[in-house]
């Protein structure tokens, strides 16, 4: 059964909705990177790495490509980081608000 547009959506942000996974796109980005680049950048076993990788490629926000032995990593279209930073500037107004508020 397909998916509807509001699945597809609730997915594609569940795939953003990771501390992990927004720090690996942070990573990517100046731009590709081996995944042996982003696992001790993040202190993390590159397990788990690969596991959250895996979640974005599904999802399109990164893809992939062989190298030698090495996966390089980039993501798919540098406009999800102009979705990233208008949702950032949007929690920081909403957070500013509410401090203002509070006092």
């Amino acid at each position: 059964m397909p998916k509807n547009q509001y699945e597809i959506q609730t997915e594609f942000f569940k795939a953003l909705a990771h501390p992990t996974r927004l720090q690996i796109l942070e990573l990517l980005r100046p731009g590709e990177k081996c995944v042996c680049e982003i696992f001790p950048a993040l202190s993390l076993e590159q397990s788990v790495v690969s596991r959250h990788l895996s979640i974005l490629k599904r999802e399109g926000l990164v893809h992939s490509r062989k190298e030698g032995l090495k996966v390089i990593y980039a993501l798919s279209d540098t406009r999800i980081y102009e979705v990233i930073d208008l949702l950032s500037e949007v929690i920081r107004q909403i957070w500013h608000e509410k401090a203002e508020l509070v006092r």
